[in-house]
């Protein structure tokens, strides 16, 4: 089920995977529920074999300790969200962590924040890590393709929110931008402006964030019967990666008159090649950034802030349940207009 809402719906119930219990590892070892939590915990007076009885059964079994809920049946709450984002030093990430932030602040619970710096390795440590940290809850800005190993976190009762990239083989909630509702509407604004020879730049391309804002793209150069494929470049992580792909593209024989930039970062590159090459190629860029109204430049927006806010209110309501969702949120985007998507058409170049 997909909504195009900022609310958080109603998840439908469903049981959470079962685990192994602690009174199936007593049971399996021949001792009692108490001797056996008293292993668990490393409390002394315990006999050897007794002790090894119990963790050769944990082991066997596959049962891991839930101190969540041994934290709960002493009275004690966790109050801490973990949140794993791609890149910290992307304003859009650090938006997002605020508003995340701001909601927990207001129901007087904690954020831990790590980056993944887009590894898939680095990603899967930091989520043992915050699993083992016990953490309340999970929201986690994916470089993964696929998701599914991660139902032994779920098993663990700890629930999984995906922010700007959806989870795909995990039955969880994800908080998703519309990318390709807003690219078609950047790119069919610059085409409406005259511009037929339209580029794109765009990041990585086995992100899904990138491969939607790229059908968005495709389809408003379908729709106005263009050449989908002459000026687009994939590959641009960073704003220097950017910048080469935008000199690239606007140093060819026919170079494009207008560019669809498709994150802040690439935006920023392009901007840097458009001026060293001293052109006015149009432009518009999806993510509002910093000083892009005093720059005048045109973009597709959104608010990260309140992506943060829907995905901690869903981590939240999943661990106050105890039950998981699988609902997909989609936030809108909208077109602001500043000037350098409104460009006209420099003269004719042979055609």
């Amino acid at each position: 089920m997909i909504d195009r809402v900022s609310t958080v719906p109603t998840p439908p119930p469903r049981a959470a995977a079962a685990a192994p219990t602690l009174a199936q590892v007593a049971e399996k070892a021949g001792v009692s529920l108490k001797t056996a939590s008293r292993v668990i915990n490393a409390e002394p007076r315990v006999a050897e074999d007794t002790r090894q009885r119990v963790l050769d059964a944990a082991a066997q079994l596959g049962y891991q300790p839930n101190h969540a809920a041994s934290q709960l049946a002493r009275g004690v709450t966790s109050r801490v969200v973990g949140l794993i984002t791609g890149d910290l030093s992307n304003p859009f990430y650090s938006a997002l962590a605020k508003g995340v932030e701001q909601e927990l602040r207001s129901r007087d619970m904690q954020l831990t924040i790590a980056s993944s710096d887009e590894e898939s390795d680095r990603e899967r440590v930091l989520v043992s890590e915050f699993v083992n940290r016990h953490v309340t809850a999970l929201i986690l800005v994916s470089t993964l393709d696929e998701h599914s190993t991660l139902a032994g976190v779920q098993a663990r009762n700890v629930p999984i929110v995906f922010a700007d990239r959806i989870g795909i083989g995990l039955d969880a909630d994800s908080v998703v931008l519309d990318n390709e509702g807003g690219a078609h509407i950047g790119t069919a604004h610059l085409i409406a402006h005259g511009h037929w020879a339209v580029g794109f730049i765009g990041d990585l391309a086995r992100l899904e964030t990138h491969r939607e804002r790229f059908d968005g793209y495709r389809r408003a150069m379908v729709d106005a019967e263009l050449d989908q494929w002459r000026w687009v470049r994939h590959g641009a992580h960073d704003v220097e990666s950017a910048r080469l792909a935008a000199i690239s593209l606007l140093q060819q024989e026919e170079p494009p008159t207008a560019l669809f930039t498709s994150n802040n970062r690439i935006t920023i590159g392009a901007l840097k090649a458009i001026d060293e090459l001293g052109l006015d190629t149009a432009l518009v860029g999806f993510d509002d950034f910093e000083l892009a109204d005093v720059s005048g430049v045109s973009v597709i927006a959104h608010d990260p802030v309140e992506m943060g806010a829907v995905a901690a209110r869903l981590a939240i309501a999943a661990a106050e349940r105890t039950r998981f969702g699988a609902n997909t949120v989609v936030l809108p985007t909208w077109l602001i207009a500043r000037g350098s998507g409104e460009r006209s058409v420099p003269r004719p170049r042979g055609r």
